[in-house]
């Protein structure tokens, strides 16, 4: 018999919650574990900021009182209103390989749904895009990475079941770090540069880098990516929350800004070395050695850099400002000893955005799709 129960969002239910994912992934040899401080600040609502505009509820499944699954239902009313839907997300989803299990499990999140009064479910989503979304549905033997979902091969089966089809699908890519600039690289980016009088800023320090840039960094994510897919902007309560997170453990040699003539930030590149291995070793804790392996690979000792964000400025968009980030970046990657670069996810239908990895050796590794239910 399956019993689902709705776990209350204290920390010790939700290090539960995380922890079942780890254990069902235990020396999995291609699922990267999160950092369970990270997930507890996500699924925290005293923590997440993104509680403002979200409501949620989460679910674990038992089975012969052991826990076999888990889910989480999110409803971001500021999508919702953005686009005039009533549509609810699951995420942190994760179960055994029983239908009955997964059937169980998205059932309590559809109810939940309903109940609310949403007429659509769609996911893996998380709260917002700075979460992880998607689930794989191809380049199951590939290595995951911090920033993506890993997922047994049995998932997507079981929704497909379920009755939910393709909403979108993302894709990503491997890529040959080269041995240097590729020449039409090069040749852009010094035409760009020369064209539109933009220049490029590296910082040193994490305190000026967050004066600096670290708002109107995520003013400009905001921007950039205001139409993609369920896109959900950043508030400044939001901004303020991410600016530590995500520089305070930058290598800045792998951060590049653009600024225009008069300093305003018209693009941005932030790459770091493969956490991948670390979390890994980890086994999704910094104590009591975990600290070690991620500050290891925060060094560059990894022959892997994930491509973790670029943004243009919307007015800038398609006119070869990307050429001028690599043509700053790729140098650092050859002086860490980088192999291979792993692009983040990209929609399947933004072919301007995957045709800047044609000036690369690279293959599409990796595909993940949203599912969509009518409730």
């Amino acid at each position: 018999m399956i019993e689902i129960k709705k776990i209350e969002p204290t920390k010790s239910n939700l290090k539960k919650f995380i922890q079942f994912q780890i254990d069902l992934y235990k020396d999995h040899p291609f699922f990267v574990p999160p950092l369970i401080s990270d997930d507890l600040g996500t699924l925290s609502p005293d923590k997440n900021p993104a509680f403002d505009f979200c409501d949620a509820v989460y679910f674990m499944a038992y089975k012969d009182g052991k826990p076999v699954g888990r889910i989480a239902g999110i409803i971001n009313k500021q999508v919702n209103e953005k686009h005039n839907t009533a549509t609810a997300r699951f995420g942190f989803v994760d179960f055994i390989d029983d239908e009955k299990v997964s059937a169980a499990l998205i059932n309590a999140v559809e109810d939940w749904a309903t109940e609310n009064g949403m007429n659509k479910l769609i996911g893996p989503m998380g709260f917002t895009d700075m979460d992880h979304e998607g689930m794989l549905v191809q380049g199951f033997e590939e290595l995951g990475t911090m920033a993506t979902i890993y997922n047994y091969d049995y998932y997507p089966r079981h929704l497909e079941r379920l009755g939910y089809e393709k909403e979108a699908d993302w894709v990503e890519f491997l890529m040959d770090v080269p041995d240097k600039i590729p020449e039409k690289y090069d040749r852009i980016a010094d035409i760009v540069k020369k064209k539109y009088g933009l220049k490029i800023k590296k910082y040193k320090s994490p305190k000026k880098a967050k004066a600096e840039i670290g708002r109107p960094l995520f003013n400009l994510i905001n921007d950039a990516y205001d139409g993609l897919y369920e896109y959900s902007r950043l508030t400044d309560k939001q901004i303020e929350y991410y600016i530590d997170i995500y520089l305070g453990l930058i290598n800045f040699d792998l951060l590049t800004a653009i600024l225009d003539k008069d300093d305003n930030l018209v693009g941005i590149g932030i790459s770091m070395p493969s956490l991948s291995r670390a979390l890994q070793k980890s086994r999704g804790k910094l104590f009591p050695f975990g600290w070690y392996h991620l500050l290891r690979a925060l060094k560059c000792k990894t022959d892997r850099v994930d491509l973790l964000l670029v943004a243009v400025k919307p007015e800038y968009q398609n006119k070869g400002v990307n050429a001028l980030l690599f043509q700053d970046l790729i140098p650092y990657y050859i002086k860490y000893g980088f192999k291979y670069a792993e692009s983040n996810l990209e929609l399947e239908t933004n072919n301007k955005v995957q045709g800047q990895w044609d000036y690369f050796t690279n293959r599409q590794h990796r595909r993940r799709r949203a599912y969509r239910k009518l409730l």
